[in-house]
């Protein structure tokens, strides 16, 4: 970003005045797609206040509670969902004897964990 005569331009030719709308490209996810499973999730914080994911429990349709701790999370991305500020993990389970990709979503004002099944 640069500041061309009290003009501020966004690095792809755009002029805005003050900036407006510079950093609002990208923001918006949409709804949340797809099938989603709510869960609990058990984390470790980092001593910078990052989440990370150890292990989830859910209620499979049998009604039993499932615990999985193997999560390998191959990374994470900022998003918004319908404007709710949530964190998405891009991970591979262990589950049933199978790795299963999915993705593990926080949404951060509910303090609120869903899977959603990648494919």
């Amino acid at each position: 970003m640069s500041n061309v005569y009290g003009r501020v331009t966004n690095g792809e030719g755009e002029r805005t005045q003050f900036g407006i709308g510079t950093n609002t490209k990208k923001t918006q996810a949409g709804p949340l797609k797809g099938r989603h499973l709510e869960v609990a999730c058990q984390c470790w914080f980092t001593g910078k206040g990052d989440a990370i994911p150890l292990a989830i429990k859910f209620t499979d349709e049998g009604g039993e509670v499932q615990t999985v701790r193997k999560i390998y999370v191959h990374y994470k991305e900022e998003k918004n969902y319908d404007g709710v500020p949530s964190i998405e993990y891009d991970c591979s389970l262990e589950a049933y004897g199978k790795e299963c990709k999915g993705k593990l979503v926080f949404f951060k004002e509910e303090c609120r964990w869903v899977l959603r099944a990648s494919g």
